[in-house]
C-alpha cells in the first residue's frame, strides 16, 4: 500500500513544475491517486479491511479538497491534472 521509490519518482517527473518540487498541488494530487489505486486493489481482496477502507476515504476527501483547490487557482492545470489522471 506503500508507494515504492521507483513509482514515486515516476510520478515526480511527470508532474514537477521545476526540478526540486515535490509539494506542489499537481505532484500532490498524482501521488495521492496512486495511493487510493493500489488501496482499492487491495481493498478488493480484503473485503472486511475496515481500518483501510477508513485510511482511503480520508486520501479521497484528502484528494477532493486539493482539486477543489487547483481548479479556482488555476483552471487550465486542473484540466490538464484531471485528464491525464483520467478523473471525472
Amino acid at each position: 500500500m506503500v508507494l515504492n521509490k521507483e513509482k514515486k519518482i515516476e510520478i515526480l517527473g511527470k508532474f514537477k513544475r521545476h526540478d526540486g518540487d515535490t509539494g506542489s498541488t499537481e505532484v500532490q494530487v498524482a501521488l495521492l491517486t496512486e495511493r487510493i489505486n493500489t488501496l482499492v486493489e487491495h481493498l478488493k481482496k480484503n473485503k472486511n479491511d475496515q481500518h483501510s477502507r477508513r485510511g482511503l476515504l480520508l486520501l479521497v476527501g484528502q484528494r477532493k479538497r486539493l482539486l477543489k483547490y487547483l481548479q479556482k487557482s488555476d483552471s487550465k492545470k486542473f484540466a490538464a491534472v484531471t485528464t491525464s489522471l483520467d478523473l471525472a
